[in-house]
Order: structure tokens, then sequence, then C-alpha cells
């Protein structure tokens, strides 16, 4: 018999108090004295602390248990899910320039099936239109964060992201990518053949000093970063993170 609605709040609930309860003796068997304040350590008020610092979540983990078997996150999930085929809407290139970047991605990464390579594309999209955000948000960081960031990445790297337009290279790089080959092979990018292709994007690896060369290190850079990121990517490197045992392994009967 399934537990309905209310059994699944009821056992969500049970799982968080027994998550409270498992920190509240593991700071007791840290010390060796019960703390003061336990009954602080149920409540559900989130405590006041300096911006930049968050209370470790035990939802996290109720919410992973407690929807392991549902085809949709749990409700209230801190997690964001990329639900399997998932529409996306291009945000940044036109229908056409997607057509470019899909190809001239293709070329890089080589043979890819459809979904990985479009998912891979669409990752471009996304990082190139939160581009513009992502450099307005480092320019107007608080001077003491700033001051963090500079302690831990360096000064350049900071610098770096403060400056940086990368959605201008690359609206400037499918420009400058079209016109090469239209001059040398009488059509635009994704019209060309593959080994037409193959041999624009080896030619454009070479010219270290045009702006082209700065289009191709960024899309190749995203390119790679979107691929390991994505499914086939992740299985490809045998990723285990963000993983989590549903039921005991070996314990056949714990699965039905």
């Amino acid at each position: 018999m399934k537990p309905g609605p209310s059994d699944l709040v009821t056992q969500i609930t049970r799982r968080q108090w027994l998550l409270r309860l498992g920190e509240t003796v593991a700071l007791a068997g840290v010390s060796g004295l019960i703390p003061e304040y336990p009954l602080g350590f149920f409540s559900n008020e989130a405590p006041s602390l300096p911006p930049g610092l968050y209370d470790p979540s035990p939802d996290h983990l109720v919410h992973a248990l407690s929807g392991h078997h549902l085809p949709v996150p749990a409700a209230g999930s801190e997690t964001d899910y990329v639900q399997a085929g998932a529409s996306h809407s291009l945000q940044f290139f036109s229908a056409e320039d997607f057509n470019t970047i899909t190809g001239f991605i293709s070329t890089l990464l080589g043979d890819l099936p459809g979904n990985t390579l479009n998912e891979v594309a669409q990752w471009v999209d996304l990082w190139c239109c939160s581009a513009q955000a992502v450099r307005e948000a480092a320019r107007n960081l608080d001077p003491l964060h700033r001051a963090l960031a500079v302690a831990y990445f360096g000064e350049a790297s900071v610098a770096e992201i403060e400056a940086a337009d990368p959605a201008s290279i690359v609206r400037q790089g499918i420009t400058e990518l079209n016109r090469i080959c239209q001059d040398e092979h009488g059509n635009a990018f994704a019209s060309l053949a593959v080994p037409e292709q193959q041999h624009v994007v080896r030619s454009i690896s070479t010219r270290k000093d045009s702006s082209l060369h700065k289009f191709f290190e960024l899309i190749r850079n995203e390119a790679i970063r979107g691929y390991y990121t994505s499914a086939a990517g992740l299985k490809e490197l045998d990723y285990k993170g963000n993983t989590y045992y549903p039921y005991c392994p070996g314990c056949e009967s714990q699965k039905t």
C-alpha cells in the first residue's frame, strides 16, 4: 500500500526531526556536554548570519531521500534539476547563429549524439546571455567581498571578470567566421560540408593574434565545459558526485 500525501508529509517531518536530533547528538558527542540550546535546533527559524554565510540545510537531504523515486523533484527542493527533454528557448543567439554555433561545436567535439550536441550548444547560449549580468555583479561587489575574491583567485582573475565582454567577442566572431567562409568557400559556415568546416576551424585555431582566435578559444572552452557537465560527459568521466543510495547496497529485499 502506497502512502498518501498526508503520510508523506509525516515522513518528511519525521526525517527532519531525526536529522535535527542527529545534529544535537553530534554536538554533544564532540563537546561531551549537552548543548544549552537543544530546543532551538528543532525550530524552523533561520539563524541570523553575516552575508555570504549559510546554515547547513538538512532539508536538502530530506528532499533527496523522499524524492528519489519521483519523476519530478520533491516540492520545495533546494536543487534546481534539469528535466530530461525540457524545451529550451534561445536567449542570446538567433536561430541562424545557433545553427552556426552548433556546427562549430560539433567540429570541435567530434561526433556527438544529437541531443548531447544540442545540450552543449544550449549551454553556450545561456552562458553568452548571462555574461553581462555576471560582469555587472562582479563590478558591484562589496569591497570586502572583492578583497576576499582577490585573496582567493588573484587580482588578475577578478579584473578579467570585471572587464570581460565575451558576448561581443562571440557576436563579432560569428560575423567574421561567416565572412571568411563566404570568401573562401562561397557559403556561410553552417552550410559548408563537414570537411570544409573542419578546415576553417583548424585555420582559425592557428591565427593566434586575430579576433577569431579569441572567439575560437571562448567557444572551445565553453563547449568543453558544457559537454563535461552534460549527462553524457559525466558518464564518460564516471562521475560519482551528487548521488546517493536510496537503499543499502546489496540488500535486494529493500528494492521492492
